[in-house]
């Protein structure tokens, strides 16, 4: 049975905007997009759905998240002007004070709050892989979770990637036909030279995806540089020895071998135009996370640059922990305007507008985590992913441009339906996939727990 999802405005993102037009769906995929009349007419048996003054846009594509720390969102503020003191109190919540089920209704949580937002594709990295596996899928989104593995000392590499295989072989089978499973060597500050070679060469043999936090901090660049900084005296009072390999971090994963697995890197922040060459010349993608950047005063991606030399890049939240909100729209405004800030990329580059924004927030993701062919565009042969977002809110009208409005003047707090594979997620306020209500009273359990209430 074949339904038309009309709306004032079809941006399909790949072709150019639909006004009054609608898109065809049919089971899981989309089977036509074009003028609304001339879909009626083409389908006269179709069940007709008319969202109005809304826009109806390729689902929204978040290619970095952490979604089990969704509960810690708010709780680590006090801590974000010490990265440090603020992963110290990450990692002893995690470890010491969640439960295994709590952390899946955390992930739970954040797949909801994803969906509610038009999110329909996810990059997740996960110390605990099959809660969130469970979770994206449980929820109904897309996506690929990657499965982390940690290990800064050289002399530990061979049992780390042991445990890391064992678990991967633990985990197959976990997911299902839209849920995938990757592997995640976490950073070069807490993965040694060793362990990223033996987890490159496994994900390449097994044909799994690779993400990794990369060139993220003036701490690591440091590290990377001359052996200096705060991430280099940790390692020596544990007693593991690190040698400054004396280049950026791009060089030093190209140098390992790493970008022969076209990882994804999160972050990107400390790159210059050669390290972009190098990401693009070996097929590296790029998850950019400026609001979280940001918030922990790291510093700024070089965006245009990524767009000027074509890399596959899409935005990311990273995790509410360190964002407090999973938005890609607000996402998309704040890589935007913090673009145009810059007074050496306005004069050495172009003005980054709302167009390249949606196309990062949509294709952009879905090259990045890989799924270009499936998602990411409103076309025939498509996968049914989808967002409707409103556009008649006094905070958007008047709409000239839907582009412009969606990424200037709109938030997930707009979005009316969320669709993945044909599937309707969200709708008439609510994630129909899960037991909101259940969740949301466990999150509530969950902080209690964290703050020492119960």
């Amino acid at each position: 049975m074949t339904t038309l999802y009309c709306a004032q405005w079809i941006l399909p993102v790949a072709t150019a905007t639909i006004d009054d037009g609608a898109v065809a769906v049919d089971g899981s995929m989309i089977v036509a997009t074009g003028a609304r009349l001339e879909l009626i007419k083409q389908f006269p048996e179709a069940e007709v759905r008319d969202f109005k003054e809304a826009a109806i846009l390729p689902g929204l594509i978040n290619a970095h998240s952490h979604l089990e720390l969704t509960a810690l969102r708010n709780y680590l503020d006090p801590e974000e002007r010490d990265f440090f003191a603020w992963l110290r109190k990450l990692t002893a919540a995690r470890l010491e004070r969640m439960s295994p089920d709590d952390l899946y209704v955390s992930a739970a949580w954040g797949a909801v709050e994803a969906a509610r937002a038009g999110v329909t594709c996810v990059g997740d990295a996960s110390d605990a892989a099959r809660t969130s596996l469970a979770a994206v899928r449980d929820v109904g989104l897309r996506g690929t979770v990657y499965q982390e593995v940690f290990g800064p000392d050289a002399r530990s590499a061979r049992e780390q990637f042991e445990r890391l295989r064992d678990k991967v072989d633990e985990l197959r089978g976990a997911g299902n036909e839209r849920v995938r499973l990757g592997v995640s060597p976490h950073a070069p500050y807490t993965v040694s030279a060793p362990l990223l070679e033996l987890v490159t060469d496994y994900a390449l043999a097994e044909n799994l995806s690779v993400m990794m936090h990369a060139a993220e901090s003036v701490a690591e660049t440091q590290l990377m540089r001359d052996g200096t900084g705060p991430f280099a005296e940790g390692l020596a009072q544990r007693g593991i020895e690190w040698r400054a390999p004396g280049v950026s971090t791009v060089q030093y994963l190209a140098h390992l071998g790493v970008l022969s697995a076209r990882p994804l890197l999160a972050h990107c922040i400390a790159v210059d135009e050669a390290d972009v060459v190098t990401l693009r010349d070996e097929g590296a993608r790029v998850a950019h996370c400026p609001k979280s950047n940001a918030k922990f005063g790291h510093g700024r991606a070089p965006y245009e640059s990524f767009l000027r030399h074509d890399l596959a890049v899409g935005f990311g939240s990273d995790s509410v922990a360190s964002n407090n909100t999973c938005d890609m729209l607000e996402e998309a405004r704040f890589a935007t305007l913090l673009s145009r800030a810059s007074i050496g990329e306005m004069m050495t580059g172009r003005m980054v507008d709302a167009g390249d924004a949606l196309r990062t927030a949509t294709t952009g993701g879905a090259r990045a985590l890989e799924v270009g062919h499936q998602t990411g565009a409103l076309a025939a042969g498509m996968q049914a992913d989808l967002a409707i977002v409103s556009l008649a809110g006094a905070h958007q009208l008047p709409v000239y441009d839907p582009a412009t409005a969606l990424v200037f003047a709109s938030s997930g707090r707009d979005v009316l339906l969320t669709m993945v594979a044909g599937r309707e997620v969200f709708r008439d306020g609510r994630v129909v996939t899960v037991d909101e209500e259940r969740l949301r009273a466990r999150m509530k359990e969950i902080a209690r727990k964290l703050e020492g209430q119960s």
